[in-house]
């Protein structure tokens, strides 16, 4: 089917025109050879065309703002790139403020890195004199602490004597081979003379008043540590007899305890015996019920069979009786029967069955009387017996379940007593181990003490030595230097050398470090004792006793 509609032209030469219509064929070929642009069934009529000029404007108008933004970026990179193209190229040229200010940054900066290396040689100088200077200050202390020392001492006063001895020396050769002697220097002399005696002796006073004091002071420390002593030695007695009094009062305790636990022991011992006892007497007291029960039972049992033979006695009496009645009427009977007619001899015959029927009712009443009464007593004593065997089982669990908490009980009472028991024996364990370990403690740290004092002595025997012998090469040295001068004044030093580290008169003490110790008189003087060394006896004993007559 061709349809054709009317398109008007909206841009151009004809706008408002109509169009020309045209012809569209939607036959197979033409789809085929020419396809078509717009979606089928769609009305070319109705769709509106637009120029290209009029199209790239509604483009461009709709797209501004873009394009403004990229030409804005576009625009900002390129200065950016610009500058830093430009700062590369400036930063290597030195006649520009910048370049001239950089130079003298690094200028400032060699000059300062320059002038720190100076401080720090200097500093390191300065400190290197420093050291110098403290080791110098270390060596001088160290030199007048050795110099301050008494074997130095000695030694200085040995050396001094022997130049004074090489003085006198010297000069008693200068007076020998003085002709004429000056009385005037003698008399000077003489007063020196005097006056170093007299400061002689007053040193000597001095000394000996130093030594007193020293002496009185060793007494009063003496005394301090004896009473240091008294007072551990007290003090250790008062803790003796604190754990002492401590074991005696836990040993009351314990025997109080004992004491206690033997009375609840007795106390339970003698309850069980009165709760058994009253269990015998309750059970007597039952058997003697049980027993006038059963002699009840045999009473009642008598009287049943006293009443059952007074009662076949009275039925066999009874029987006898109806036997002698039955005979006389029977006999009268007889009689009557001889005398009266036959119509008489029925109506005997009649009252006789009737007797005899009565007295058969009779009997079997008694009979089933009799019969009630044996069943009554059969299950009386059924009951009776059922009872008594009830009350015996009973009584036989009571007594077993009273046994049973009897047994408990005492079970309780005996792990009671157990765990008393073991408390009892942990606490004297734990106090043991406590005394053992305070035992231990105080004989490690006595053995600690012995250790220290041990290490202590060892120590003070290195310095010792270490000192020894630094005063013996310092001595070596000095004699050396004296002896070449001369050898004959250098007596004093050698005996000053050999006295030993201590300064006493005893004798040297090899284990420890060749110490030679003073030993004081027990005196108010405290002088020290002299050490007299004997090259062997003078005298031959043996010719004197034989001489006086000792032959043994």
């Amino acid at each position: 089917v061709d349809t054709s509609s009317e398109m008007l032209v909206r841009f151009g030469r004809r706008c408002g025109q109509a169009k020309e219509s045209t012809e569209i064929r939607n036959s197979e070929e033409d789809q085929v050879l020419y396809p078509p642009l717009l979606p089928s069934k769609v009305d070319l009529q109705q769709v509106t065309i637009i120029p290209h000029n009029e199209w790239k404007r509604i483009q461009d108008s709709l797209d501004r703002l873009t394009r403004e933004a990229a030409c804005l970026r576009a625009e900002r990179k390129a200065k950016k790139e610009m500058h830093l193209r430009s700062q590369e190229v400036v930063k290597h040229w030195t006649n520009t403020y910048a370049g001239m200010k950089e130079q003298k940054l690094e200028a400032k900066k060699k000059r300062d890195e320059e002038i720190e290396a100076e401080r720090q040689i200097l500093d390191l100088e300065e400190e290197i004199h420093k050291q110098g200077k403290r080791k110098k200050a270390i060596e001088n202390a160290k030199q007048c602490q050795f110099y301050q020392t008494e074997r130095v001492k000695n030694f200085h006063s040995g050396l001094l004597l022997s130049r004074v001895m090489k003085e006198r020396d010297a000069q008693i050769e200068f007076r020998k081979s003085k002709i004429k002697s000056d009385k005037k220097w003698e008399e000077q002399l003489k007063l020196n003379i005097e006056k170093a005696f007299k400061e002689e002796q007053e040193k000597a006073e001095k000394r000996h008043r130093e030594r007193v004091a020293l002496a009185k002071d060793h007494l009063k420390q003496i005394k301090e540590h004896e009473e240091e002593e008294e007072r551990r030695k007290k003090h250790e007695e008062k803790d003796a007899e604190e754990i002492k009094r401590q074991n005696a009062l836990y040993e009351i305790e314990m025997r109080k305890k004992l004491e206690k636990k033997r009375e609840e022991m007795h106390e339970s011992r003698r309850r069980f015996l009165e709760h058994m006892q009253d269990k015998h007497i309750i059970k007597a007291v039952e058997q003697q019920q049980q027993e006038e029960e059963d002699e009840k039972i045999r009473k009642f049992i008598k009287a049943k069979k006293c009443l059952i033979q007074m009662g076949k006695e009275k039925e066999a009496e009874t029987h006898r009786l109806m036997e002698k009645r039955r005979e006389r009427i029977h006999n009268f009977l007889s009689e009557l029967l001889k005398e009266k007619l036959d119509n008489e001899d029925m109506i005997i015959a009649r009252d006789i069955a009737e007797a005899e029927a009565e007295w058969e009712k009779r009997e079997r009443e008694k009979d089933e009387k009799n019969k009630a009464e044996l069943k009554t007593i059969a299950e009386y004593r059924a009951i009776v017996m059922k009872n008594k065997e009830e009350e015996e089982r009973q009584r036989k669990i009571e007594a077993k379940e009273q046994l049973l908490a009897v047994m408990k009980a005492d079970q309780i009472f005996w792990e009671h007593e157990k765990e008393k028991k073991y408390k009892a024996d942990k606490e004297h364990r734990e106090v043991q181990d406590a005394h053992i370990q305070q035992m231990a403690k105080n004989k490690f740290n006595a053995k600690q003490a012995k250790q220290a004092e041990l290490d202590y002595c060892r120590l003070t025997e290195a310095l010792v030595a270490e000192k020894e012998k630094e005063f013996q090469d310092y001595a070596r040295e000095v004699i050396e230097l004296e002896s070449e001068t001369t050898n004959k004044f250098i007596y004093p030093l050698v005996k000053a050398v050999q006295e030993g580290p201590g300064s006493g008169r005893g004798p040297v003490l090899v284990d420890r470090g060749g110490l030679r110790p003073s030993y004081q008189a027990n005196d108010i003087t405290g002088v020290q004792l002299p050490f007299y060394n004997s090259q062997g006896p003078k005298y031959n004993f043996q010719k004197s006793k034989r001489r006086l007559g000792f032959t043994w």
